[in-house]
C-alpha cells in the first residue's frame, strides 16, 4: 500500500520559515518524480514545485521561485519543501503528490500525478 505522509506544517508569521516533509512508502521511489502542491479555501489546487526521479530537473510555481526550494533524499524515500519569506497568501493546505515517471505528464498539472499525501496546513499571518 503506497502511502504518503506530510509533516512540518503549521501557523508562521509573514517572513518566517517553515520546512515540509513528505515520507514515501509502499513504492519505489527513485521511480517517481514527486511534487507539492496546495490548496487555499475555496480555490483550485495549485501547482508549488516539482522534482524528477533524477534529482536534478526541477521546477516551481513563478509565485514562490525565489523563496521556496524542492528537494528529494533517495534513501530517507522523502521529498522535502523549504519554504522562506513565507507570505500570507502561502496559507494553503500542501499536498505531497507521486507520479511515475515513465508517465509524459506535465510536472505542474495535477493529473499527472497518481498518489496523494493527506496533506498538511501552513498558516501565514500578517
Amino acid at each position: 500500500q503506497v502511502r504518503l505522509v506530510e509533516s512540518g506544517g503549521g501557523l508562521v508569521q509573514a517572513g518566517g520559515s517553515l520546512r515540509l516533509s513528505c515520507a514515501a512508502s509502499g513504492l519505489t521511489f527513485s521511480g517517481y518524480d514527486m511534487a507539492w502542491f496546495r490548496q487555499a479555501p475555496g480555490m483550485e489546487r495549485e501547482f508549488v514545485a516539482a522534482i524528477m526521479w533524477t534529482g536534478v530537473t526541477r521546477d516551481a510555481a513563478d509565485s514562490v521561485k525565489g523563496r521556496f526550494t524542492i528537494s528529494r533524499d533517495d534513501v530517507k524515500t522523502t521529498v522535502y519543501l523549504q519554504m522562506n519569506n513565507l507570505k500570507p497568501e502561502d496559507t494553503a493546505v500542501y499536498y505531497c503528490a507521486a507520479k511515475l515517471r515513465v508517465n509524459g505528464g506535465p510536472l505542474a498539472r495535477t493529473g499527472s500525478y497518481r498518489y496523494w499525501g493527506q496533506g498538511t496546513q501552513v498558516t501565514v499571518s500578517s
